[in-house]
């Protein structure tokens, strides 16, 4: 809201998001039903493309597709936390960072023990947290917007505002911000060899599992625009604790800050659930630390795996907080996924597809036109943090061919 000043402008942008997470999941659902892997974009693009190209958008994951957002989502609970109950941060001779920091490992630390208990026992704990986390959406926007004093003259702009343009440049960076948090869309992929059915289960939980989460990306934003208005918006991080306090009044703020606190460990939890399961698979295929590719022998899951992704994040939290990181994870993210709805093409050229989905080849085009978009006008927006993004991926080259000389 800070860059786009327009509240009707940045609900659309948040459509367009969902537009096009519906048009990749339609093609990750073809895809992932036709080659029923784990390993996400690793698999399907060594299987469609090249092993090299499967390898770096595995390092891409190592380096920033899981580790990081982990990290980020456990200081963000410490921090809601530290909103909600300040008490439990009065160590003096620790003191609240401090105190921020220990909190944000001990959650990395147990969701890490809760998913070695293999993916049956993880998938029921991550079901209820989803479950719950939706429920608090929904509760937050019906109440909100039945019970709670807002303004939908918020949605309006000033005459002033109106007449200072949005760039391209400013629309595509939001744009990619907005697709960051789309970017659970493709999950499911993730543990394709895990999943019964594939052919069915995988294309169902992408296409419902993004409907769902765009409706209520949407109804989420018009509340917050419903509830504060856009000056006041400009620069907010905990938006959500705003929009409480300005709805019902600052007493509520402390406890909904609590909600998204215990809300933030789904995500934490699906993180922890899917990194392993690439890092699992390149190891298997000899481009990975041999460690990786071991199994539990009772829980049967990449327990190594799920140990090395939780002390990779934990250095991340002790290494310091986040600024403009988002902004390079986000760009690092957008390049793989577009060369994957690429291999639809190929997938169906060659007849090697299981079904077809429907919007061929509307959807893969949409996608990857957006996407690239996206990733030109947030290079010339924020050329720094996209060229360390750039840099990322292509200091995974040596690592490739080192892995493979491990592997001789």
């Amino acid at each position: 809201m800070a860059d786009l000043k327009d509240p009707m402008l940045m609900l659309l942008l948040w459509l367009i998001g969902g537009i096009i997470a519906l048009a990749g999941a339609l093609c990750y659902g073809e895809i992932g039903a036709s080659i029923p892997k784990a390993g996400g974009e690793y698999a399907f693009l060594s299987k469609l493309f090249s092993h090299k190209l499967g390898f770096l958008s595995g390092w891409v994951s190592f380096v920033v597709g899981f580790s990081a957002p982990i990290a980020a989502s456990s200081i963000g609970f410490s921090e809601y936390l530290y909103r909600a109950v300040p008490v439990i941060f009065e160590f003096s001779w620790i003191g609240p960072e401090g105190m921020k920091k220990i909190y944000s490992i001990l959650i990395i630390v147990i969701f890490t023990m809760v998913h070695l208990r293999g993916v049956e026992f993880g998938a029921k704990v991550q079901n209820y947290l989803t479950f719950l986390k939706v429920l608090l959406v929904v509760g937050l926007v019906l109440f909100g917007f039945f019970l709670g004093s807002g303004d939908l003259g918020n949605l309006s702009i000033s005459k002033e505002v109106k007449e200072i343009p949005v760039s391209w440049k400013t629309m595509g960076l939001s744009l990619m911000w907005i697709m960051f948090a789309f970017s659970g869309w493709n999950a499911s992929v993730y543990i394709g060899s895990e999943i019964k059915r594939p052919e069915r289960n995988i294309p169902l939980s992408l296409l419902v599992g993004t409907g769902i989460v765009s409706l209520l990306y949407l109804l989420i934003n018009l509340l917050y625009i419903y509830a504060v208005p856009p000056k006041e918006m400009e620069g907010v991080i905990a938006i959500g604790g705003l929009a409480i306090g300005k709805l019902f009044g600052p007493d509520y703020e402390s406890f909904f800050s609590l909600l998204v606190a215990f809300a933030l460990f789904s995500s934490i939890s699906a993180f922890i659930i899917l990194g392993p399961r690439v890092y699992f698979a390149m190891a298997a295929d000899g481009h990975f630390f041999k460690f990786a590719s071991k199994v539990h022998p009772k829980y049967q899951v990449p327990a190594y795996s799920i140990i090395f992704q939780g002390i990779i994040s934990v250095i991340i939290i002790l290494s310091g907080t986040f600024d403009q990181i988002l902004t390079y994870m986000g760009f690092s993210l957008g390049i793989f996924p577009i060369i994957t709805v690429f291999g639809i093409f190929k997938l169906r050229r060659e007849k090697l597809n299981k079904l077809r989905l429907p919007g061929y080849p509307l959807t893969p085009i949409l996608y990857i036109v957006a996407g690239i978009m996206m990733l030109f006008l947030s290079f010339l927006e924020r050329p720094m943090e996209s060229s360390i993004a750039i840099l990322t991926i292509l200091a995974g080259l040596p690592a490739y061919y080192l892995f493979g000389m491990q592997k001789k």
